[in-house]
């Protein structure tokens, strides 16, 4: 087994995996990594599955020194990571040797950058996932939830691994200002006209209201005119629209029901994007039909099978 010392970390710095599934009706939210293609990559480029824990660090600020050989990967964001005092680029597997340290700094492209290890970090599973949901208190290195803290290991048992980098085609556009596609739900057509034109033709800008429950759109308030909701289920990136008209995209952590209308949901691609702006950008949003969001959403996955 080998293991790294956590010398520095945030409340943003988590262990994460896919996330859990088929427990909604029990009240208990997805949790998971926020970036799911960038962790993906991570673990890809470790030969690991693609849903292997990794550790998902927000906006830097997190060390670890190894106290052996270390085999790792590096896929996301670039919040300056160093080896010591030299830089390494996110999509790239690389050595720590004894006594080295990786350390992120800030955010230079991107929010969240995800750290892998041969065949994930080892943390106890909860429910069938061991992704950290503090509200909940489930999944993370003590299965409570916790963030990871300064002082505590992170050990992995996996061997061996494959040293890997991502080529230009293969590396994730964070700079991309391509729309967001959104695939509209029910209650699409009680909005106002004007609003729908203005959701679908307007900038949004990121508000600083943001963690992982959910990312608020600044802009011109969108008018709902039908009546009011039965809570229903509420899924991945839909994108609530509260009486104030600022829509609100919901993420990993959401609640599992909720009674705003809705416009309807970010695709799962948008979503990986959309983890990685940082407060103050400007996105648009575009609609797309369920088939085509699915075709493209297929196409994605088969270039980890692929490459």
């Amino acid at each position: 087994m080998s293991r790294l010392l956590i010398e520095a970390s945030t409340p943003l710095c988590l262990l994460q995996d896919a996330g859990r599934f088929g427990v909604r009706h029990l009240g208990v939210t997805q949790g998971g990594a926020l970036d799911w293609v960038s962790m993906s990559w991570a673990n890809w480029l470790l030969g690991n599955a693609l849903d292997a824990p990794v550790v998902e660090i927000t906006l830097g600020g997190f060390t670890v020194q190894a106290e052996e050989y270390c085999l790792l990967a590096l896929a996301g964001a670039d919040l300056g990571a160093y080896v010591d005092e030299r830089a390494i680029s996110p999509g790239r597997s690389f050595i720590l040797q004894k006594g080295q340290r990786l350390r992120f700094t800030q955010p230079f492209s991107g929010a969240r950058a995800y750290l892998a290890a041969p065949g994930g970090f080892d943390a106890p599973k909860v429910l069938g996932s061991c992704a950290s949901v503090g509200r909940e208190e489930l999944g993370g290195l003590d299965g409570l939830g916790r963030a990871l803290s300064e002082g505590a290991y992170l050990r992995y048992s996996g061997t061996g691994g494959d040293m890997r980098v991502l080529s230009a085609e293969q590396l994730p556009n964070l700079q991309s200002k391509a729309p967001l596609a959104l695939i509209v739900g029910a209650q699409i057509g009680q909005f106002r006209g004007q609003s729908l034109f203005d959701a679908f033709n307007t900038e949004w800008t990121l508000d600083s209201r943001a963690d992982r429950m959910g990312m608020r759109l600044l802009g011109t308030p969108l008018e709902y005119q039908g009546r009011s909701l039965i809570s229903e289920g509420i899924p991945l990136g839909g994108i609530q629209v509260p009486p104030d008209g600022q829509p609100i995209v919901l993420l990993n952590d959401r609640q599992t029901i909720g009674g705003y209308p809705r416009l309807g949901a970010l695709t799962p691609l948008a979503l990986a994007r959309l983890a990685q702006c940082l407060p103050g950008e400007k996105v648009r949003l575009a609609p797309v039909v369920q088939e085509t969001a699915h075709q493209q959403h297929v196409e994605y996955l088969r270039r980890f099978a692929r490459d």
